[in-house]
């Protein structure tokens, strides 16, 4: 039997894979297709952290399997829980490379906020992942991971306990989603066709890499697209948001519109509002004429104190509640996120595996102006890929 292999890794992982390429695995091995299918669900269905757990499978071919692959899953190193709810999880995989994944349960829904990189190279000045640098891409598998895991973790919905702990997926957490492309891809399509999750339920934020947009809305899945803007002119977002000099906000809104027209779905422009950084009333105009004639929907968030950052406040409730007088009064679509899970850093903005923070300024290896942007998500994909 050969598998290939996943960078260092001796026993590559079948989560990541699609049922036909489970399918074709088994047929590799002398068993019949249903015997993928059946792979698939506990991988995917069921959750499956090992092989024997598999009973409907023959013993001979779980041990075959468990000789030259692994399952995949990560090992739930910490669980913190906030007062209002919110689950942080400290993941590790084998490679001892660790993240943080978010599930924030709501009366009607549960959300997971799931991380796309082992830390972030865009560099965004307000954001404790920033200080982390970034190590490599997250595989297909470790993204559907974090669902399973957040599945696990998840307090039970509907009456009596019943129903789908997790309805909602969103790609908000440590890293830049659209520099890891093809794996993040894959996972929307697993986590729909395997988890049984509607694409209208997965969100992907970027920081406003324009090329992966524009590949996105050229994808044709229905998934909601949200973009971290948090600036309304070229001259500050360069200085909060390194990767925006790459890509200027005109750009960046255009590719908007574009992705709005391909897709027919409404993209949320997510604003950090930071104390006399990017809250004063003009800074608001200038966002107000920036989204004219779009239906974006402009979403307020008041900056999340990291202990990693002493340079920055959060606005008070006043400055947040003029800065959005203004932009309903030009009749943009406003809300005001309710964040939650402060008490355990694990609000937007603040996650970050803590042994690998670095202060204020990111100057670990591979931090944005080290990189090539454009060929950062091929290369690391590759690297990632299963196939």
């Amino acid at each position: 039997m050969e598998l290939p292999l996943l960078g260092e890794n001796k026993t590559p992982p079948l989560l990541g894979r699609t049922r036909p390429e489970l399918e074709a695995l088994v047929g590799s091995l002398g068993q019949p297709a249903f015997r993928g299918r059946q792979l698939a669900s506990w991988l995917y269905a069921r959750g499956a952290r090992s092989f024997e757990e598999m009973t409907d499978l023959p013993a001979a071919l779980r041990a075959r399997l468990a000789e030259a692959a692994a399952v995949g899953r990560s090992e739930l190193a910490v669980r913190q829980a906030a007062r209002d709810g919110t689950l942080k999880l400290l993941l590790r995989y084998p490679d001892g490379k660790e993240i943080e994944t978010v599930v924030l349960p709501y009366e009607d829904r549960t959300s997971v906020c799931i991380s796309s990189q082992v830390g972030c190279p865009v560099g965004c000045v307000f954001c404790a992942t920033a200080t982390m640098g970034f190590t490599r891409n997250l595989s297909a598998g470790e993204l559907v991971d974090q669902v399973l895991t957040a599945r696990e973790c998840a307090p039970p919905r509907g009456a009596g306990g019943a129903g789908q702990p997790v309805t909602h997926v969103v790609v908000m957490g440590m890293g830049e989603p659209l520099l890891n492309y093809a794996n993040l891809v894959r996972a929307f399509r697993l986590l729909h066709e395997e988890v049984g999750m509607s694409y209208r339920h997965l969100t992907v934020s970027t920081a406003g890499h324009v090329p992966g947009i524009r590949r996105l809305a050229e994808e044709g899945l229905p998934v909601t697209l949200a973009l971290s803007l948090h600036a309304p002119n070229d001259a500050l977002r360069a200085e909060l948001i390194p990767m925006s000099r790459k890509w200027g906000v005109q750009e960046v809104i255009a590719a908007v519109r574009e992705y709005t027209e391909r897709t027919g779905r409404r993209v949320t422009l997510e604003y950090l509002l930071l104390a006399r950084v990017n809250d004063e009333p003009e800074h608001a105009r200038q966002l107000a004429d920036l989204v004219r004639g779009t239906i974006a929907h402009v979403n307020l968030i008041p900056w999340n104190p990291a202990d990693t950052f002493t340079r920055f406040d959060a606005p008070s409730a006043t400055r947040v509640r003029a800065f959005r007088q203004i932009l309903e009064a030009q009749g943009v679509s406003v809300t005001q996120r309710v964040e939650r899970g402060q008490d355990i850093a694990a609000a937007c903005g603040q996650l970050a595996v803590k042994a690998g923070a670095r202060g204020e300024v990111a100057v670990a290896p591979r931090t944005f102006a080290e990189l090539d942007l454009d060929a950062l998500e091929p290369e690391e994909a590759r690297a990632a890929s299963v196939e």
